[in-house]
């Protein structure tokens, strides 16, 4: 397939092993998914009537340590969708320096037309399917596009009935009174203001000064937006999947979340209204909101929305990938030609796996931090990669997403070495 997902996310890390001494063993290893799982879940409808639908879980690569990934729920998630997600978050555990590798699952299922009775039944089934494949030392699941704290909650009880004992540590991003930590409803977007924060004085830009445009309004799009606000950046734009809204002046984006979260069905998950019919500023569409002429450009939407296609007409300075692989192989390298400084969602958006990862160890020590703790330990992790990689960059003279991925292959190259290479068997 030609427009693979994971062959774009290959092409990335080919490009990548020129510039890192990484033994062949290494390479070979990193090439394929170590244990792709698809699975068929039946569900009973509220109606009565039985609908069966797919299931994925992909463990990537597991020499750092325990997969680690969250679950999708999607109309378009397929195999080859979950594998590449499950190479990034290969490479995210690396270059946070976690011990994790990387995994992801995924059911292909539009959660909007699903009742919550219907939600729970295919949450459970879908555990009840992979129970075998996974494990606190195993493969760990985590929330992702469409799924919340409340399912979370249905799978690791779902788990613990499988397995007769109490096993939190195999999902994270639980509620709090199931296990979960503080801060995790808050981390994808919490680490990408540090990161943010970080990098923007480097450039000489200053909140008050520097406008900024978010594509995607769910949680990580809406909080990231909410930060930055009250940073006293100017968001100027936002969107959901209906379009979106812009306004030179800035928006003010505490009403916005308000408005949009009072007109969900499910708190939290799943919006019926679209952010345009908030108030009256400028309607755009979200391929307007990708073009505007904006110091910091946010995507928090889905994979490919920036490509060969509409890439020379992006105009942000800088680019945080908020979403996962949102600028495909070919745009990045137009956006490098203009320009434009693209960091990359391996980087900026591995707060979540980074508290998922908080709340793995709490989990395993019995021992809850508070929301401080959490926050004071993610920002040091951010800063100091954030920090890391940009130095790469510069002394590479390469984009910060190739630096991201030396940053991590460096640390995978070792983790697989250890195990032992060629040159060790071979030496007498």
């Amino acid at each position: 397939m030609v427009n693979s997902l994971l062959a774009d996310a290959e092409l990335r890390l080919q490009q990548a092993l020129k510039y890192v001494n990484l033994s062949d063993d290494a390479i070979e290893s990193l090439k394929y998914p170590k244990a792709s799982l698809t699975v068929s879940i039946p569900v009973r409808m509220d109606d009565g009537s039985l609908k069966v639908f797919q299931g994925y879980r992909v463990r990537y690569d597991d020499s750092r340590g325990p997969g680690k990934g969250g679950v999708r729920y999607h109309p378009n998630v397929t195999l080859d969708e979950v594998q590449s997600l499950a190479f990034w978050m290969t490479f995210k555990c690396a270059v946070l320096n976690l011990p994790f590798g990387g995994a992801k699952g995924g059911i292909t299922v539009n959660p909007k037309e699903l009742s919550r009775l219907e939600l729970e039944r295919l949450s459970r089934g879908y555990i009840d399917a992979i129970a075998d494949f996974i494990g606190p030392d195993v493969d760990s699941l985590a929330p992702d596009v469409y799924t919340n704290s409340m399912i979370m909650g249905w799978m690791m009880d779902q788990y613990s009935i499988i397995r007769r004992q109490s096993m939190p540590g195999v999902v994270t991003g639980k509620p709090i009174s199931m296990g979960g930590s503080l801060g995790r409803e808050t981390a994808t977007a919490m680490g990408t203001f540090f990161a943010i924060e970080a990098i923007l004085p480097k450039f000489d830009m200053q909140p008050q000064n520097t406008t900024i445009a978010v594509q995607g309004f769910g949680n990580a799009g809406a909080t990231i937006a909410d930060l930055l606000f009250k940073a006293g950046y100017r968001v100027v734009a936002v969107s959901d999947s209906k379009g979106g809204i812009y306004s030179d002046q800035g928006l003010d984006i505490p009403s916005i979340r308000q408005f949009k979260n009072s007109s969900r069905e499910i708190k939290a998950v799943y919006c019926h209204d679209s952010v345009c019919s908030v108030a009256p500023h400028d309607v755009i569409t979200n391929e307007e909101l990708l073009a505007l002429d904006v110091d910091v450009l946010c995507p928090a939407a889905l994979e490919n929305q920036i490509t060969e296609a509409n890439a020379h007409q992006v105009r942000a300075k800088l680019i945080f990938e908020l979403a996962n692989g949102p600028i495909n192989f070919a745009a990045d390298a137009i956006l490098e030609q203009k320009g434009i400084y693209v960091f990359p969602d391996i980087l900026v958006n591995a707060g979540g796996v980074t508290v998922s990862y908080f709340e793995w160890v709490q989990n395993r020590n019995g021992m809850y931090w508070t929301l401080g703790e959490v926050n004071q330990s993610l920002q040091r992790k951010m800063v100091e990669e954030t920090e890391q990689i940009w130095t790469i960059a510069q002394q590479n003279s390469v984009s910060l997403r190739m630096a991201a991925y030396i940053h991590a292959l460096h640390r995978l190259g070792e983790a697989i070495d250890a195990k032992g290479t060629r040159s060790y068997y071979n030496a007498h």
